[in-house]
């Protein structure tokens, strides 16, 4: 199954200092999460394939952030942009740009450390359970407003993966330039996560805000 989902488009700019372009799978959709995410009150949690298609768009324009010691999430620290995303098998993958020159750590951190160490996690509003009882919590509805850079082995789900891609990105965005076509996000089937939130009830279900 594929979906067209919309794309931030930003002019390509040869050797800007403040954005490095990046890669990464963000989470797996349909898939259990393989451990409890923060906020999830113990259980594992499931986001549906349905929830993160119908999410898709509102990812784009939401910051990655990153906390020192790579184990977790803090909003306040801002330190890229999420451009385009899409749903490849079951991997929600996303790209965009860190904010190099501002945050020259987290590129740091990425050149020094070893291949496939690095990974995300997701950050939610208005995230729907279909049912608090159940062992594993299936997100029916959500909405993204960032996520988090984080080592793969302190994520929820242990699938996730992010890396800089400075040379492939550029060469994409100055394809782009040279013959505009309206950005696509793909959506198949299938994402990874951890969040901080509260629990809120609902009429008919329960939110993370």
């Amino acid at each position: 199954m594929r979906l067209e989902a919309m794309a931030v488009k930003i002019p390509a700019f040869a050797g800007h200092p403040n954005r490095i372009s990046f890669e990464g799978v963000l989470t797996l959709v349909d898939v259990a999460s393989d451990k409890a995410p923060s906020g999830a009150r113990g259980h594992r949690v499931l986001l549906t394939s349905a929830a993160a298609m119908t999410a898709l768009p509102s990812l784009l324009g939401m910051a990655v952030d990153y906390r020192p010691g790579w184990d977790g999430h803090d909003a306040r620290r801002k330190c890229g942009i999420i451009t385009e995303a899409d749903v490849e098998g079951n991997a929600l993958r996303v790209s965009g740009y860190l904010f190099g020159r501002d945050f020259p750590e987290v590129q740091e951190q990425m050149k020094r450390g070893r291949e496939g160490t690095m990974g995300m996690s997701y950050e939610l509003a208005d995230a729907h359970v279909e049912d608090m009882r159940a062992e594993v919590w299936r997100l029916s509805r959500a909405t993204f407003t960032g996520a988090a850079i984080l080592l793969r082995e302190k994520a929820a789900y242990g699938s996730t993966s992010f890396r800089l891609t400075q040379c492939r990105s550029t060469m994409r965005q100055l394809a782009r330039v040279a013959e505009p076509t309206r950005l696509a996000a793909r959506c198949s089937k299938n994402g990874s996560s951890t969040w901080a939130g509260e629990i809120l009830r609902e009429r008919e279900g329960h939110r993370w805000n």
